[in-house]
């Protein structure tokens, strides 16, 4: 039997717009994005893969959405809709990349770890870590007096707790664990009349007759944590802020996430931090808000017709 020029092609379509196509495409894609998640050595390949794959699944659900749209509702196509919107982000997305970067306090790195390139990259401009912001639980200490140079009392108290000496009312103030100093400061009749920290550095006035020694203190546990980034560009600074946890600061697209915070052997503070760039991401959200909008009219329109039978 003679088969039309055109019956392969037809064949063709509707084949692509099949049940069957989606059902054996989204097993392969959540394998090999999975393998993604944890591949190293083969992650440019699998990033091809996911790139094709998701492209053959967007192609399935237009043209099938195409094949039944005079079969499906409104609410049904809106939803369709919203699917496909969300799998062009997800393939936008690819195009994105994860950085990271380790910089010392007060430095400036010119690149950054591509971890989809594999190698060292200039993201357009400078990052500079300004200064590293880091809040503790209160800490046990004990602090010891001096007056006139001999020994006169030992504290056991919290950062952020007081004690009174010979009616001063000394404040225990925060805890610089690399420089391993206390700051205090001193009221007298509810008047603050300076500080002082347990290396010696004061400015209290020359009749205040104590001095104060950090003689012990438990390791803090740390609260919270900022981290005051520049981007400079061309020696011009091109974006400036904080970024925490949660908390990125933005520019270029780009998220700069503070991820961690170590010392080295000396004690001086390095940041750890992470780039991300997302082009597909808005269009995800898209998406989801348009599949959020035809299934509320869906479960709607499906009310409506069984209150009525």
């Amino acid at each position: 039997m003679l088969k039309s020029p055109g019956s392969d092609s037809k064949g063709l379509y509707r084949f692509l717009g099949s049940k069957e196509v989606i059902i054996g495409l989204l097993p392969v894609l959540c394998f090999f994005l999975a393998v993604t998640t944890f591949s190293e050595e083969i992650h440019n390949v699998i990033w091809i893969i996911n790139g094709i794959l998701i492209f053959l699944v967007l192609i399935n659900l237009a043209l099938c959405t195409i094949q039944r749209i005079k079969t499906l509702s409104w609410p049904v196509l809106v939803i369709h809709a919203g699917i496909i919107i969300v799998f062009i982000g997800g393939w936008i997305s690819l195009f994105g990349f994860v950085a990271t970067v380790n910089i010392y306090e007060g430095e400036i790195s010119e690149t950054v770890y591509n971890w989809n390139e594999r190698e060292d990259v200039s993201l357009g401009a400078d990052i500079m870590v300004k200064q590293l912001h880091e809040e503790y639980y209160p800490v046990p200490v004990k602090v010891g007096v001096l007056k006139n140079g001999e020994k006169k009392e030992l504290f056991r108290l919290k950062t952020g707790e007081s004690f009174l000496l010979e009616g001063y009312d000394i404040v225990v103030g925060s805890l610089d664990i690399s420089a391993e100093t206390l700051k205090l400061g001193v009221f007298k009749d509810d008047t603050f009349i300076g500080s002082a920290d347990t290396l010696g550095e004061s400015d209290l006035p020359a009749y205040f007759p104590f001095e104060f020694k950090l003689v012990a203190y438990v390791d803090p546990v740390i609260k919270r944590t900022r981290v005051d980034l520049a981007l400079i560009k061309d020696h011009e600074t091109v974006a400036e802020g904080s970024t925490k946890v949660n908390g990125p600061l933005h520019w270029n697209g780009m998220n700069f996430y503070h991820t961690e915070t170590n010392r080295d052997k000396s004690g001086k503070p390095y940041i750890g931090l992470q780039i991300t760039y997302d082009p597909g991401v808005e269009t995800v959200y898209t998406g989801f808000s348009v599949i959020s909008f035809g299934a509320v009219f869906y479960i709607g329109r499906k009310l409506r017709g069984s209150r009525k039978r």
